[in-house]
């Protein structure tokens, strides 16, 4: 089992900031990929951007350029880096693993509001 805990949610005004982390633990040998995804109120889950063990990266494409992930595999954590917040980018935003099975994290709320 692996278990993720996000942190770093909150309220931003927009063009504001904010950086997201999620620790790992449990079996994380296991873990192949991690990222985020996010939901808006009355929208599916979608995804924001994965990482491989290795680095490899992938976005979504209208988020390419202001947001960025990064993974600390000494620390079990990966991070997403989101710059140039929008009112749009209010969401709740989860961790995900992947590895022979999927795990999710609680989530985070971001608000992006003045």
């Amino acid at each position: 089992q692996v278990q993720l805990v996000e942190s770093g949610g909150g309220l931003v005004q927009p063009g504001g900031s904010l950086r997201l982390s999620c620790a790992a633990s449990g079996s994380i040998f296991s873990i192949a990929v991690m990222g985020w995804y996010r939901q808006a109120p009355g929208k599916e889950r979608e995804l924001v951007a994965s990482i491989t063990r290795v680095g490899n990266t992938n976005y979504a494409d209208a988020l390419k350029g202001r947001f960025t992930i990064s993974r600390d595999n000494a620390k079990n954590t990966v991070y997403l880096q989101m710059n140039s917040l929008k009112p749009e980018d209010t969401a709740v935003y989860y961790c995900n693993a992947r590895g022979y099975s999927t795990w999710w994290g609680q989530g985070t709320q971001v608000t992006v509001s003045s």
